[in-house]
């Protein structure tokens, strides 16, 4: 071969390598999408390592809590009642009530006790769940949020975290939503909310970041109405799923905006409940009103810094 088409092979070789290169480099600070890869935070979210219909009983699912790594706790919005489910032979092994019927929307773990929310955010603390001989405690608290439906433990601080879906009775909280939090040593709530999720810091995020919102939200605009929260175990994150308007929020402990993501309706339906598992596996469940409740689990995958 001659040295003149060897030449041209180098350069055009060359050239391509640069082009590949300017290429990523372009597409990494454009940010048309906030990330350069399919993960969102450590998870895939549009491929789920399980994907389980759930049991009919559980169809208006609206909360869960990881118990191990192969066990949830849930409950659905109008039982009193603990349902345990194992996410290996996808079936319920136990169920056990605690109150009667009601509109019950959140629940966690703190070691052997249950914390259960209804939407009036009345507590109820079932010390050793594990046991037949269970007890119950109840603490009739109240918020400025007529809607509560998230629930969290918060290990950082030893306390839940209440999260409302609706707006606050007051003015001064307009175009918020709040988060209280429940001391687990002095039993009581905080006087004021200690988040404010405001709708106006997550618009401009969006503007900012030039992420592209489903038709329908631009149209409404970008709203959050928490339908689940829960505290990441290993980056102590704050994850916060919108049911209405298909949304799934990262904040950090100050409650600033970190991340956000649209949801496909396809995939999450109506999700209403999240959870993580000690290595930051992450549990998501959807009401069935449009379907069937299922039940969704994504591995953890820690982004390289």
């Amino acid at each position: 071969m001659s040295k003149f088409p060897v030449a041209c092979l180098i350069i055009l070789s060359c050239g391509i390598s640069i082009f590949l290169i300017l290429g990523s480099c372009i597409y990494r600070s454009d940010h048309t999408e906030l990330h350069a890869t399919s993960l969102f935070n450590g998870y895939d979210l549009a491929n789920p390592d399980l994907d389980v219909t759930l049991p009919s009983i559980l169809q208006e699912i609206s909360g869960l809590t990881d118990i191990d790594d192969h066990t949830i706790a849930c409950v659905q919005d109008e039982m009193g009642t603990v349902f345990i489910y194992n996410t290996d032979n996808q079936k319920i092994e136990r169920q056990f009530t605690f109150a009667g019927a009601g509109d019950y929307e959140g629940i966690t773990r703190v070691g052997n006790t249950l914390y259960v929310m209804r939407s009036d955010a009345k507590l109820y603390e079932i010390e050793n769940y594990t046991d037949k001989n269970y007890l119950v405690k109840e603490y009739p608290i109240e918020t400025l949020i007529l809607d509560n439906e998230g629930l969290a433990y918060d290990p950082l601080h030893n306390r839940l975290l209440i999260a409302g879906k609706s707006e606050s009775k007051k003015k001064e909280h307009m175009g918020s939503r709040l988060v209280y939090s429940f001391d687990l040593v002095s039993k009581t709530l905080s006087a004021e909310p200690i988040y404010a999720f405001k709708e106006a810091q997550m618009s401009a995020f969006v503007k900012e970041n030039k992420i592209s919102l489903p038709a329908k939200g631009k149209k409404k605009g970008l709203r959050i109405n928490p339908s689940a929260i829960s505290v990441h175990p290993i980056t102590g994150d704050v994850f916060v799923l919108s049911s209405k308007g298909g949304m799934l929020y990262v904040f950090d402990q100050e409650s600033n905006l970190i991340d956000l993501h649209p949801l496909s309706r396809k995939d999450f339906s109506q999700p209403e409940g999240i959870t993580f598992l000690e290595n930051g596996d992450m549990f998501v469940s959807n009401e069935g009103r449009k379907g069937k409740p299922s039940l969704m689990k994504f591995q953890y995958q820690a982004e390289a810094e």
